[in-house]
C-alpha cells in the first residue's frame, strides 16, 4: 500500500533527477573549450513501481509509479570512430614532420650560385684548365690552390648544415622519447584509477576523457592501436607489441651506437631489444635522421672521397714546377693513426679490427683482355656478403662492371696506371662503418696472381676486417687507411701546396726522365675528371651527382608535402565527425537547461500540492 507521504518522495526524486540534468548541462558548458572533453548526458529512468506483479500483493490497482531517478551519467562517444582516428592519425603527423624537415633540407641545397659546391667545383676545374695552358705560371698555380680551398670550404659548409639538421632531429628524438614514456605512464595510471572507480559502480567520464586524450596524443607520435574489449584491462599496442596493459606501462630508452655520428638507437627499456617505429612523429624523426640525412651525408662523403681520391691519384704522380712530386692535393684525416688501420672497436683495450679504405693491385691490366680464369669473388654487402662470379671469356672491364653492378659495398676501377683498385663505400647498415672494406675473398685467381691484391685463394686467404693486421692477407698491394668519419667535414688543401704553390703538379716526366716547364699533361688529366664517369658504382659524372642530389631532395620534399595535405584532409573529416558527436553545442545545452528547469519547477509545484493535501488531512479534518 502506498504511503501517505509517497508523493513527497516522488517529487523529491524528480527534483534531484532534474538537478542532476541541469548540473550536467552546466558541466558541459563549462568544458566546452576543454581539450578532449566529451559532452555528457544523464540517463533518466522511471523508478520501480510500488506493486510488482507477484501473487501476494493487495487486491487493488497495481504498478503504481513512484517517479523517476538518475540511472547514470554517460559521455557521448563513438568508440569505433575513436579507434579509427587512433589508427590513422600517425600517418598525418608522420608526413607533417617529414614535410617540415624537408623544407629545411631544401634550403641547404638552394645555395646561391656564387658560393655553391657546384659553382666552386666548376671554378676549380677551370683553374686546372688554365694551368694546363700556362703551366709555367705561378698565378695559375695560386688560382688552383685558392679555388681548391674555396671548394673544400663549401663542401664543409654543406656538411655542417646537414649535420646541423641531423643534430636538431636527434634532439627532437630524445625529447619525443621522453614524451612517449610520460604518456604511457599517465595512461597506465589512469587505467588503474578507472578500474577502481568502476569497481565502486561509478562512470568515470572525466577520467575516460583524459585517457582518450592521452591516447590521441600518443597516436600522433607513434603508430599505436588500442584494445577496449576488456573493460578492466585497457591495452595499447605498438606494431604487435604491448605498450600499455592495464596499469603496466612499457617504455623506451636510447642506446649508443658505434660509428653513427654519436646518435643513439631506440630500444625497449625492459628487454633492450631494438624498437621499430614505423609511423607518427617519432617514426618520421628516426627515419629522417637514420635514412634521409644519413643518405645525404653519405652521398656528400662519397662525392668528396671519390673527388679527392681521383685528383690525388693524378697529382701525386705529377711534378710541380720545382720538381716536387708525391704530394696529395687534398689531405684527409685517417680514422686511426695505426699504419695498418688497426682499431679497437669494442673499446676493451685490444686492437680487433682493420679499417682500410682502398686496395691497389700490383699488376698492370688491359681492360679489354680476357682473363682466362674462373671463380667467385665474395665481397661485403649491406646484409652480409655478396658473390660475384667471373668466367674465362670475361674481360677485365666486364669483371669490374660486374663488381660495380652487384649489391656489394666494395667497388672497383682501374687507376691511371691500369692497376685494379678496390674501394669501400658507405654502408647501408648503421652498425657498419663507412668507407671500410669489410671482406674480400676469391675462390679463384683473379684477385690473387692476376691483379696482385690477395696472397691466396679461398677462405684461408680472405681479407676480413674483423681482426687486427688484416692487411697481411694482401700480396704487396698498396692500401690506404679509412678516412675519419664524415670526410666531407675534414677535406682541405695540402698545407705544403699552400706554403709553396710551385709544388702544384702540372707535368709528368718525359721519356728521358726530365720535367719540362711547359708540360701541362697532369693538369689536363685533372681537368678532364670533370666530365669523366667517376662516381664509382653508379657510373656518374660529378655534374650528374649534383643534378641527382637536388632532384632527389626536391622530389622527396614534394612527396612529403602532398602526402601531408592528403592525410590532413582525411583526418579533418574524421575529427569533424567526432566533434559533431562528442563536442559541446552551447545552444543545445542551454535548451536542455531550460527544459530541465521547467521539469524542476513542475516537480517543485507537485511537492507543494502534495504538501497542501497533507495539510488538509492533518490540520483541517477537525478530528
Amino acid at each position: 500500500m502506498g504511503s501517505t507521504f509517497s508523493g513527497i518522495e516522488l517529487g523529491k526524486r524528480s527534483i534531484m533527477a532534474h538537478t542532476d540534468a541541469i548540473t550536467t548541462a552546466g558541466h558541459n558548458i563549462s568544458n566546452a573549450n576543454t581539450e578532449g572533453y566529451s559532452r555528457q548526458r544523464v540517463q533518466l529512468k522511471e523508478f520501480d513501481p510500488l506493486y510488482k506483479p507477484d501473487l501476494e500483493r493487495a487486491e487493488r490497482a497495481g504498478m503504481i509509479g513512484q517517479g523517476m531517478d538518475s540511472q547514470s551519467i554517460n559521455r557521448v562517444r563513438d568508440e569505433l570512430l575513436d579507434q579509427r582516428i587512433t589508427e590513422q592519425q600517425h600517418s598525418e603527423s608522420y608526413w607533417e614532420t617529414r614535410s617540415k624537415y624537408y623544407t629545411m633540407i631544401e634550403q641547404i641545397y638552394n645555395e646561391p650560385d656564387d658560393v655553391s659546391i657546384r659553382s666552386n667545383m666548376d671554378k676549380f676545374w677551370e683553374g686546372w684548365q688554365e694551368l694546363s695552358v700556362h703551366p709555367e705560371s705561378q698565378a695559375a698555380r695560386q688560382a688552383v690552390v685558392t679555388r681548391g680551398e674555396s671548394l673544400a670550404d663549401s663542401i664543409k659548409t654543406k656538411w655542417e648544415a646537414l649535420m646541423g639538421v641531423g643534430n636538431l632531429i636527434n634532439g627532437d628524438i630524445e625529447a619525443t622519447v621522453k614524451q612517449v614514456n610520460d604518456y604511457t605512464r599517465q595512461i597506465a595510471a589512469l587505467n588503474a584509477e578507472i578500474v577502481r572507480s568502476r569497481g565502486m559502480g561509478d562512470n568515470p567520464n572525466d577520467l575516460l576523457d583524459r585517457r582518450d586524450l592521452l591516447v590521441d596524443k600518443l597516436s600522433k607520435i607513434i603508430n599505436i592501436t588500442s584494445d577496449r574489449r576488456d573493460s578492466d584491462e585497457f591495452m595499447v599496442h605498438l606494431d604487435g607489441h604491448v605498450l600499455v596493459q592495464g596499469g603496466i606501462a612499457r617504455g623506451f630508452e636510447l642506446e649508443t651506437v658505434v660509428d653513427n655520428n654519436g646518435y643513439d638507437k631506440l630500444v625497449w627499456k625492459d628487454t633492450g631489444n631494438d624498437a621499430v617505429i614505423k609511423g607518427g612523429t617519432l617514426g618520421a624523426l628516426i627515419e629522417l635522421r637514420d635514412v634521409d640525412i644519413r643518405s645525404e651525408v653519405q652521398s656528400l662523403n662519397t662525392m668528396t672521397m671519390n673527388f679527392s681520391d681521383l685528383v690525388n691519384d693524378i697529382h701525386r704522380n705529377g711534378y710541380g714546377a720545382n720538381n716536387v712530386t708525391g704530394l696529395d692535393f687534398f689531405t684527409q684525416h685517417s680514422f686511426v693513426e695505426n699504419v695498418n688501420g688497426n682499431y679497437d672497436r669494442d673499446g676493451d683495450g685490444t686492437l680487433d679490427h682493420s679499417y682500410i679504405f682502398r686496395f691497389t693491385g700490383t699488376t698492370k691490366l688491359n681492360p679489354q683482355e680476357q682473363i682466362g680464369l674462373e671463380g667467385v669473388m665474395t665481397l661485403s654487402g649491406p646484409g652480409g656478403n655478396v658473390q660475384v662470379a667471373y668466367h674465362p671469356t670475361d674481360t677485365v672491364e666486364t669483371v669490374i662492371n660486374r663488381i660495380n653492378d652487384s649489391n656489394g659495398e666494395v667497388k672497383a676501377y682501374l687507376d691511371r696506371n691500369n692497376n685494379l683498385v678496390l674501394k669501400g663505400t658507405t654502408a647501408s647498415a648503421v652498425e657498419n662503418p663507412d668507407f671500410v672494406i669489410r671482406h674480400v675473398e676469391d675462390s679463384g685467381f683473379f684477385l690473387t696472381g692476376y691483379t696482385g691484391i690477395l696472397q691466396a685463394s679461398g677462405a684461408a686467404g680472405a681479407y676480413d676486417y674483423a681482426q687486427a693486421d688484416a692487411v697481411q692477407a694482401l700480396a704487396g698491394a698498396q692500401f690506404a687507411v679509412s678516412p675519419v668519419l664524415n670526410p666531407a667535414g675534414y677535406i682541405e688543401v695540402n698545407q705544403a701546396l699552400k706554403n709553396d704553390v710551385m709544388s702544384v703538379a702540372a707535368a709528368y716526366k718525359d721519356n728521358s726522365g726530365n720535367v719540362n716547364a711547359g708540360d701541362g699533361r697532369a693538369a689536363v688529366e685533372i681537368a678532364a675528371i670533370r666530365n669523366t664517369k667517376v662516381m664509382i658504382g653508379h657510373e656518374r659524372t660529378f655534374d650528374d651527382y649534383f643534378a641527382d642530389s637536388v632532384t632527389n631532395v626536391g622530389l622527396k620534399g614534394e612527396q612529403a608535402e602532398n602526402m601531408h595535405l592528403s592525410h590532413s584532409a582525411v583526418m579533418e573529416d574524421l575529427r569533424s565527425l567526432r566533434d559533431s558527436i562528442s563536442g559541446v553545442n552551447i545552444d543545445e545545452e542551454l535548451a536542455d537547461i531550460i527544459k530541465f528547469q521547467h521539469g524542476y519547477n513542475a516537480a517543485a509545484k507537485f511537492v507543494t500540492v502534495w504538501d497542501s493535501l497533507l495539510d488538509t488531512i492533518i490540520n483541517r479534518l477537525g478530528v
